[in-house]
């Protein structure tokens, strides 16, 4: 991996778990503690994290968790019209899962008119939005806290997953390659997307046609663990006849 590319995976780890320290980084990225110092170092000149003894931080997390705001904001019109297609897949009686994410996120605050409807979420701002609805029964997962997510993780929050069995789940992503599978920043989401996935009879992967072709640091695994794609109008036609091709199934926003 050349140094610009780690650099880059180093800060995608970083926004995702909010802090990183040198030694964690040092045998994820298997180079020495003094490379990434140097690496470090060039990233907080650039504005985009703020070091501390024995690793670094992301800048103005704190802030959003105090206004209960995700890092994550880009392409939000997408995220809302797969988030208002996703809500046909929705009925009555269900019980289902909302991963923690931008465009579940989106989901959760379009989820107003259902009657009986179980939701499971691993996400501390859905609870928040979700939590207030009389018709909901909500329940939250334990585990460890992750700022810029707002989310719960790790073996704790996958332990919760064991001997449930849920309707649909509502899967989030930050890649999507033949090669690579689904992908992400952080290796501690990994176990608990993976209970997440065993539980539930069927998968609908929400992610906006930017991530198709993105691959993350960390494999969840092939593109088979998802039994539908919903995603936007914006998905070429490349990235759509290799998603079928594999058996994925995908419903357009």
């Amino acid at each position: 991996m050349l140094p610009q590319q780690r650099r880059e995976k180093i800060l995608d780890l970083i926004t995702e778990d909010g802090h990183a320290t040198v030694i964690q980084l040092s045998k994820i990225f298997k180079v020495t503690e003094v490379t990434i110092r140097q690496d470090l170092e060039k990233l907080e000149k650039e504005g985009s994290i703020e070091r501390e003894h024995g690793g670094a931080y992301l800048k103005n997390v704190g802030l959003n968790v105090k206004n209960i705001v995700l890092q994550n904001q880009d392409h939000l019109a997408e995220k809302a019209a797969i988030a208002k297609k996703a809500l046909e897949f929705i009925n009555d009686g269900d019980t289902i899962i909302l991963d923690s994410g931008s465009t579940t996120t989106e989901i959760a605050k379009m989820i107003t008119s259902y009657k009986n409807l179980t939701v499971i979420t691993n996400a501390l701002n859905i609870a928040l939005i979700l939590g207030v609805m009389p018709e909901i029964n909500l329940v939250v997962t334990g585990g460890e806290f992750k700022a810029p997510t707002l989310s719960l993780t790790g073996q704790k929050a996958a332990d919760f997953f064991v001997g449930l069995h849920v309707d649909k789940l509502f899967l989030a992503t930050a890649g999507i390659t033949l090669k690579s599978g689904l992908t992400y920043p952080s290796i501690s989401d990994l176990v608990v997307k993976r209970a997440m996935i065993e539980s539930a009879n069927e998968v609908y992967l929400v992610a906006d046609s930017s991530k198709i072709g993105k691959s993350a640091f960390a494999s969840l695994g092939a593109l088979s663990l998802i039994d539908f794609l919903i995603t936007d109008s914006n998905i070429n036609d490349t990235d759509s006849s290799m998603l079928k091709n594999n058996d994925i199934k995908i419903i357009i926003a």
